[in-house]
């Protein structure tokens, strides 16, 4: 199968998790719109990662771009703690429906644009300018077959002195069965695995199934720090930290629990402690 095919297949089925997710899988969004003080536990830990690197530490006054924004939850919280322009890019047009309701409902200003990942300089071509931070996490860049444009656009779009982080699931995550307690795919970067399911990872009940999904077909390809460090300074980039978390935003295994006040799954204790998330950092010299 071409990744052309895989990619579109990809796209059919997160048109369908975004029915799912902005129809009570992430919760109430109508009151995350309505409370201007909320903010994700995904982009608080974020924001964790980039305030060493940010002006007075904060994305006040930024220009700040929020690459496979998926329906806006988070792209929406990046506005609320200051960003003076917020653009998402999603190659889903489906999510980017709910992320624009989700915004008007907010009463927020946020540009959004469908586009891949991969490509995004050309989605948002020269009228948009170039970004002071880029971000991308939780479970993001398992759906792109390769990273080399995907660096290039980082880059194009970053202003001079820009910041760009990923915090994203930790590779070794991928080479782990469902169960996370067998290695049974390869580790290293080209690897791709196929899978069909009617879930979504945060919704696995009967209670939900009347928003179940149809296109049920997913490809993901691993990627190793040796890649993604590699592109980003192939791209012009310079690396200013890597980190390595024992917690994640999602249930990325089933023996994980979650932790309400942080809204964070961990590994709980008798089990190895293993590294569930990643980030990098870099800048445009």
């Amino acid at each position: 199968m071409s990744n052309t095919q895989a990619v579109n297949e990809n796209l059919e089925n997160w048109d369908d998790r975004a029915n799912i997710h902005a129809h009570g899988a992430y919760g109430d969004l109508n009151k995350f719109a309505n409370n201007s003080q909320a903010i994700t536990g995904t982009v608080r830990r974020d924001l964790d990662v980039l305030k060493p690197f940010l002006p007075e530490r904060s994305v006040v006054g930024q220009r700040l771009l929020h690459l496979q924004c998926h329906i806006g939850n988070d792209t929406l919280s990046w506005q609320r703690l200051g960003a003076k322009e917020v653009y998402g890019l999603d190659f889903s047009p489906k999510s980017l429906e709910y992320a624009n309701d989700l915004a008007n409902l907010a009463g927020a200003k946020i540009t959004y644009v469908q586009g891949d990942a991969r490509y995004a300089s050309k989605a948002l071509s020269n009228k948009h300018g170039q970004f002071d931070v880029i971000v991308t996490s939780a479970g993001t860049i398992t759906w792109l077959p390769d990273l080399s444009d995907w660096a290039q656009s980082i880059a194009d779009l970053l202003a001079p002195e820009g910041i760009f982080m990923i915090r994203d699931n930790h590779p070794m995550l991928f080479i782990l069965d469902n169960d996370g307690l067998e290695v049974t795919q390869n580790y290293f970067s080209g690897t791709e695995v196929s899978y069909e399911s009617d879930n979504s990872y945060v919704v696995n009940d009967a209670d939900n199934q009347q928003h179940i999904i149809e296109h049920t077909k997913n490809h993901n390809w691993a990627h190793d720090f040796q890649e993604i460090i590699s592109v980003l300074r192939a791209a012009g980039l310079t690396i200013e930290a890597v980190g390595e978390y024992a917690k994640t935003d999602w249930q990325a295994l089933p023996m994980l629990t979650y932790n309400e006040v942080n809204d964070e799954w961990i590994m709980p204790e008798g089990y190895p402690q293993l590294p569930l998330t990643f980030s990098v950092v870099a800048r445009k010299i």
